[in-house]
């Protein structure tokens, strides 16, 4: 009997053990077998809405929290995610953005106007934008718990439902406060059916849009100042024409420009949403344009700075950063209070030394180039310096001319040669700390600044005003000979390491930017008037004269 019960017992044992490891093992590949399904599912779905979205005519954009409070423009409920169109503001949830696509329209980049030449309003209902006012009776508008009030997605007026029919204007839309920079859906309309593009024609259709009429395009790299482009992007098609804004992560800027001429010559301003690299982009697209012949349709330059650095939006008065602290209405109007001022543009060129036959490395620059020190920490060679000390063991410059005149060097390790007055995320190099003369700089005298480092140490004290430079002159030529050692490079930015070679520096052409001139205050010291004067473009010549003598 005793056999008996221990053998139940094991086989008791025995099934409590199987059962527990059913069970275990269930409620282990159960939740991994719905996560697997579930995230299989969100991929199809993330597909076919993105297919979806492609076909729309509508932009589009999913969200699982609005940041306001906000009703489906198709079911009018309240809704916390869903999907909105940055062009035209309309708001749906999932199951209604079929029926939403379908029956509301969005912002016709295209369209014929009225019988007396205007544009009508085209109006969206609900989710007005915050702190909106009526057009009628001056009151706040969309303060209400419900889908209540309208928007016209082209001039942004806000009226209350009862007020409408009362609206002065009747239903004619004057596009707004920046009816001076949109592109109205009429005028491509009549482009497209001329018979002669020529730029007088686009002139007779402009006399339409009104006097001082200066459509600007929107370039903005989605990738710059922590993705802060797309956010922008969407914002600038709310207000302006969805033609006139580009992605340049989908679309390069030698094609976008392209509608530069389709309008008027010289009327365009361009819009650049990105850092140093993306206007130097920019620019290139622009010269590629002068060799087609298109020099009358050449674009004014803005800045909008995304990410860190940006030396050539500081030096044109715009700032070394955009975080959104202002809203994108006045960026707008800034652009239309800028001043246009005329850049120099440099050709870099690069011959490496017993290749002959090669042809030598062509680069533009806006801002600077450096070699030595300056260039090593924008190509990050620290482990490199470490395993090759003899970098910087001694002078790594062989020759330098400005002008054709060869200028005697101290014990440098690095040259550095600009063009702009800010260099490294916001120092005034060549003026240093202000303690000796020295000749004023200009972005359009044909003129670079050169200088001297003696090493990274020395480049940091530069950048906290705790040493200057060694100013080594002014030129309109560069010529660079370096010794046998690799060397680390860059312009504007953009790092390389470079064997021994011959660096020369020459103008390439002119660019036409946008200046900002900050307004000053009664507070403001005289310090800082003087170096907002210092930074603005001078219209006084530089000294001429030899380069040695600039120094």
């Amino acid at each position: 009997m005793s056999m008996e019960g221990d053998e139940g017992n094991r086989d008791q044992s025995s099934r409590e053990e199987w059962t527990l490891l059913f069970w275990t093992t269930l409620a282990v590949v159960v939740p991994v077998i719905i996560t697997l399904w579930c995230s299989v599912q969100r991929s199809k779905r993330k597909i076919h809405m993105k297919d979806f979205f492609r076909k729309s005519k509508h932009g589009w954009h999913c969200t699982d929290l609005f940041n306001k409070p906000t009703y489906c423009c198709v079911c009018q409920q309240h809704i916390l995610q869903g999907a909105f169109c940055d062009c035209c503001g309309v708001c749906a949830d999932e199951t209604c953005l079929r029926r939403a696509d379908r029956s509301l329209v969005c912002k016709e980049i295209m369209a014929p106007s009225q019988t007396d030449g205007t544009l009508e309003h085209h109006w969206v209902r609900g989710n007005v934008p915050l702190c909106s006012v009526c057009a009628v009776c001056k009151e706040q508008c969309g303060n209400q718990p419900k889908l209540c009030d309208f928007r016209c997605v082209w001039c942004q007026t806000t009226v209350h439902d009862d007020c409408k029919p009362s609206l002065s204007d009747g239903e004619r839309c004057e596009l707004g406060e920046f009816r001076s920079l949109i592109i109205p859906p009429h005028y491509l309309h009549l482009v497209n059916k001329l018979r002669r593009r020529h730029p007088d024609e686009y002139s007779k259709l402009a006399s339409a849009c009104g006097s001082g009429w200066t459509p600007v395009l929107v370039l903005a790299n989605t990738r710059s100042g922590n993705n802060m482009g797309e956010a922008l992007l969407g914002e600038f098609r709310t207000i302006l024409n969805p033609v006139q804004v580009f992605d340049l992560s989908e679309l390069p800027p030698s094609k976008a420009l392209q509608l530069c001429t389709l309008l008027p010559p010289g009327s365009v301003r361009v819009l650049v949403c990105g850092g140093d690299g993306t206007v130097g982009w920019v620019l290139d697209a622009i010269d590629t344009m002068k060799l087609k012949g298109q020099d009358q349709f050449i674009p004014r330059v803005m800045i909008l700075p995304l990410g860190t650095g940006n030396d050539l939006s500081n030096s044109l008065g715009w700032g070394s950063g955009y975080a959104g602290e202002i809203p994108v209405e006045q960026v707008l109007r800034n652009l239309l209070e800028a001043e246009v001022v005329k850049m120099d543009r440099w050709k870099v060129q690069v011959a490496s030394k017993g290749l002959y036959f090669r042809k030598p490395k062509v680069l533009s620059m806006n801002n600077y180039f450096s070699v030595g020190p300056d260039a090593l920490m924008a190509l990050n060679f620290h482990t490199h310096r470490e395993k090759t000390p003899s970098f910087f063991s001694s002078r790594i410059i062989n020759k330098l001319e400005l002008d054709g005149e060869r200028v005697a060097l101290p014990s440098l390790e690095g040259i550095i040669v600009c063009n702009i007055g800010y260099w490294g995320g916001g120092c005034r190099l060549w003026e240093g700390m202000g303690d000796e003369p020295y000749p004023p700089t200009r972005l359009d005298d044909g003129l670079l600044e050169v200088v001297g480092v003696f090493g990274s140490f020395h480049c940091a004290q530069i950048q906290v005003k705790m040493a200057n430079p060694v100013r080594l002159g002014q030129a309109h030529t560069v010529r660079l000979v370096l010794k046998t050692s690799r060397m680390p490079m860059q312009v504007d930015g953009e790092p390389w390491a470079q064997g021994p070679c011959t660096i020369t520096i020459t103008h390439k052409t002119e660019a036409f930017m946008l200046y900002h001139s900050a307004e000053q205050t009664d507070d403001d010291d005289e310090s800082s008037i003087s170096e907002a004067e210092s930074s603005a473009p001078h219209d006084s010549p530089k000294p001429a004269g030899p380069a040695s003598a600039r120094a």
